[in-house]
């Protein structure tokens, strides 16, 4: 390199050692990054309906890569498999299995063995943590409300899909009896954001000691509360939802005990998004008329937005829901 009136002269060999050193450098760059740990970019979908996410309603951010409804694809994809496998839809008769007893010979083997694996020593030497019942262990529970067991994904599918379900949601069930419906919203929801008030003592057993455990959803630490006459304390008194379901509940109930529940959870749903949804029939509201019901729920600031019909794809199972809002904030 020299230096001349008309600047910076930069003589061939250095030209060529700079270009070498540049060179070197931009290999080691290259190499690293082929190298880097970083996680992939994954992009957001849509609404829970679309089969997308979407924010998780806590302010964090969150990676959804399923959809909650069977698809017409799903459908034709069982189809196949049955097809494939020789399968005989038609012949849909139950037979005996490889051990073929009744629930309630299974259950009779439990209490005279004190328990499923048949302990040969002395009943000391039984080390489960917390006994369950037997009719739990023979799943009784599971037909105790004369609704098909899968029939609980149905629901669940609908419901979220109405409200546009996040895992940030927060859900209460009037009635979650032994969890039919219950499992599917723990399953998806965040810990702690399924809420439930549910009055018979063995409901409550076969949720705790045997649904929770047996689908490994213990760490969801659901809030599932004992109690009756609609009394909602217990949740907590800064606590709103997204949404309120009563399946197959408020039918057996007294009209004025339903309104009394009503009153007491009009300001836990969420303003305008909120939904409550009723199964089967609202003759709480139909019996008064309805221009009474329309003045009642609005002096709760609630309204009535209309009834649907939901039909599954796969269980033969038909519904009727009755949606209302939070009509004021």
């Amino acid at each position: 390199m020299a230096l001349s009136s008309k600047g910076v002269v930069i003589t061939v060999p250095v030209l060529v050692l700079s270009i070498s050193v540049a060179a070197v450098f931009l290999f080691f760059l290259l190499a690293s990054l082929s190298s880097c740990s970083c996680p992939a970019s994954t992009s957001v979908g849509g609404d829970v309906g679309s089969g997308g996410g979407g924010a998780d309603g806590g302010g964090g951010s969150w990676r959804f890569e399923g959809r909650i409804s069977t698809s017409s694809e799903d459908v034709e994809w069982v189809k196949d498999q049955i097809k494939a496998n020789g399968l005989r839809m038609q012949d849909n008769v139950l037979r005996k299995g490889i051990n073929p007893r009744t629930r309630q010979q299974q259950l009779q083997d439990l209490i005279a063995f004190k328990g499923i694996s048949h302990y040969e020593e002395p009943q000391r030497g039984n080390h489960t943590a917390l006994p369950c019942p037997g009719e739990l262990l023979v799943e009784e529970h599971h037909s105790n409300y004369g609704e098909p067991w899968a029939g609980g994904r149905d629901v669940f599918e609908f419901l979220a899909e109405s409200v546009h379900l996040r895992p940030g949601s927060r859900v209460l069930e009037i009635g979650c009896g032994t969890l039919r419906v219950g499992l599917h919203f723990i399953r998806y929801l965040n810990p702690e954001h399924y809420h439930c008030l549910e009055r018979d003592e063995l409901s409550l057993m076969a949720a705790f000691r045997y649904e929770l455990p047996s689908q490994g959803l213990l760490y969801k630490r659901p809030l599932i509360v004992r109690g009756e006459d609609m009394e909602f304390s217990r949740f907590g008194s800064g606590v709103v939802y997204d949404l309120i379901y009563a399946s197959a509940v408020f039918l057996h109930m007294p009209d004025k005990l339903v309104w009394v529940g009503l009153e007491r959870l009009a300001n836990k749903l969420k303003p305008y998004e909120g939904r409550i949804f009723v199964s089967h029939n609202i003759k709480f509201c139909s019996r008064l008329g309805g221009e009474e019901c329309s003045k009642r729920l609005s002096n709760l600031g609630l309204e009535y937005v209309g009834k649907h019909t939901h039909d599954s794809l796969l269980f033969n199972h038909y519904e009727i829901w009755f949606e209302f809002r939070r009509s004021k904030a």
